[in-house]
């Protein structure tokens, strides 16, 4: 109890001296009445997220940044700042991600569903018997996360609603499942070619080129291939470092899945004897295929940014150019209803769930998704702040203005300022958005130089978006597993960096030899190696 109160206190008087840090900043050094495209506009991102590392609170931590980033926006006048935040902050950031909350609430009340028919239970029990090593759960776990490629979203809530019962019965703390959902959400869905994130890059390309130029790209993307490598390396090795091993050992020896901060909306498995694992299983499945076939049938109905209802204007795009033209904040809401609905009438046809019961789950499914709503809200306003301050205009510039020197080099000096602008912005897309047409600019199209410039560009979008704790893929890796979502980022972030270290000396290597195959050879026997060095050299300080 007294090193809560130390620790209350602590954070406290952390946010305390933030706060007084800000404000004597701008008092001292004449602050500038408009941060627009300067390095003041990326000083609230940087706030909130110092903020929430060092408390280890996101509410307040993000909502502190929203304010930073409000008076920024009007010059520190606080009537216009706390419209801005209102309009242009929040109200923005739940209109614009209305889609995506239905989808979480609607996945929620799926979840809950079938925890109350025992399903999970079941599922947990064939796990149980046919997954023997904490190992095999945690491969298990990769395995359906890069068969999940076509959206990230998706794959977060889906993998973590399939796979907590397997980990938990496995004493995989819930941190450790986080952490394999993230790294198998968005950097598959950026080596996918049938993806939402290949259909982002494209439209940033020129000349109708994109698809071509984001399948090239695919082999120098070390982020992305690396990370893969380092889960499946970790797993078979069976050790851990950082945050992540005290968790890791507090699950294995105590079976605490938590250490610290329990998830908000931790729904309790439910004891029912008729629950079988189809329970589980088909509705899963139903939500995966209603959610393939309403990704296309979208992209077929898309004319520019508008949803055309008229089935006489849908038009007859091919498989791929569907999914380019999609739009997965209106496709996956769609196919969460019909799966909820097909759920609820497969289970009251079972008699695993009487028809009042089915309808108990419905607001406990949305309650327990409302943590991660209310993150994603403020961290989505924090975004449209620095959207407003042009902080990644001003990056841009900067990149923009650094090509001329150290040409072979380039590539890992922009998958450095990517990992930056998207740690700080929280937002992948939005960070190669700013940065492709940048890097097309620089490099001659077609030349492999410009193909690892590309690369850089996307891993770095990637690396930066795994690592921050205002990332939605993030906060919806936590809520997937059901994991606190300070303690999700806190223990990634060691393994995130150390394949972002190893990619960073890949993209200067790739810079020279330009040769894909045998550079990523090189890339793989270093990140194998690394993890044998560092496995050795916590056994040894554990030993001492």
């Amino acid at each position: 109890m007294e090193k809560k109160k130390r620790f209350d206190v602590a954070s406290i008087a952390a946010l305390v001296f933030m706060v007084f840090f800000i404000i004597l900043c701008f008092a001292t050094s004449g602050s500038p009445t408009n941060a627009t495209g300067t390095l003041w506009a990326l000083l609230a991102p940087v706030i909130a997220i110092g903020l929430a590392l060092v408390t280890k609170e996101a509410y307040s931590s993000l909502f502190i940044g929203v304010l930073v980033g409000g008076l920024l926006t009007t010059g520190f006048h606080p009537i216009l700042a706390l419209g801005n935040i209102t309009t242009s902050g929040l109200a923005d950031a739940v209109s614009g991600n209305a889609g995506i909350f239905v989808f979480l609430a609607i996945l929620g009340m799926i979840v809950a569903l079938v925890n109350k028919s025992g399903g999970s239970a079941a599922f947990g029990r064939w796990a149980q018997t046919h997954i023997k090593t904490r190992a095999g759960a945690m491969l298990a776990t990769f395995a359906l996360g890069v068969l999940i490629f076509i959206d990230d979203y998706f794959n977060c809530l889906t993998v973590g609603s399939v796979m907590r019962p397997v980990t938990d019965s496995k004493k995989i703390s819930r941190a450790k499942l986080a952490y394999i959902i993230d790294a198998t959400a968005a950097p598959v869905c950026m080596i996918a070619p049938i993806s939402s994130w290949a259909a982002a890059v494209s439209g940033y390309a020129e000349d109708g080129q994109g698809l071509k130029l984001f399948i090239t790209a695919i082999p120098y993307n070390y982020y992305s291939l690396l990370t893969l490598v380092f889960i499946i390396a970790l797993a078979i090795l069976g050790f851990d470092y950082g945050s992540m091993a005290i968790h890791e050992q507090n699950a294995k020896e105590k079976g605490d899945l938590f250490t610290t901060g329990v998830f908000e909306g931790e729904q309790e498995e439910a004891q029912n004897e008729k629950g079988k694992v189809i329970d589980l299983v088909l509705p899963i499945l139903v939500l995966i295929a209603v959610s393939v076939y309403s990704l296309v049938y979208v992209g077929n109905c898309m004319v520019g940014d508008d949803w055309v209802f008229d089935p006489s204007q849908k038009m007859d795009l091919g498989f791929i150019d569907a999914f380019s033209n999609t739009d997965s904040t209106i496709a996956l809401p769609f196919a969460a209803i019909v799966a909820l609905v097909f759920t609820i009438i497969y289970m009251v046809c079972r008699k695993t769930l009487s028809f009042k019961e089915a309808m108990k789950c419905v607001p406990q499914g949305f309650v327990a998704m409302v943590p991660a709503m209310l993150i994603l809200t403020l961290a989505t306003a924090l975004k449209n702040m620095t959207n407003i301050l042009e902080a990644r205009e001003y990056v841009g510039a900067v990149v923009e203005g650094a090509s001329g020197s150290l040409y072979s080099f380039l590539p890992a000096v922009i998958f450095v300022i990517a990992c930056g602008l998207a740690f700080a912005t929280g937002t992948s897309w939005g960070t190669f958005g700013i940065l492709i047409p940048i890097v097309t600019a620089i490099f001659p199209v077609g030349s492999v130089l410009g193909t690892i410039g590309i690369s850089a560009c996307l891993a770095g979008a990637v690396c930066g978006d795994h690592c921050s704790p205002i990332s939605d893929t993030t906060i919806m890796s936590s809520a997937g597993a059901q994991c606190n979502h300070l303690n999700h980022v806190s223990t990634q972030i060691p393994y995130a960096l150390t394949v972002a270290g190893i990619s960073f000396v890949m993209f200067i290597i790739a810079g020279f030899i330009q040769n894909a195959v045998v550079c990523l050879f090189i890339g793989i026997a270093l990140t194998v190696g690394c993890l044998f060095f560092l496995k050795w050299y916590f056994g040894r300080k554990a030993k001492a």
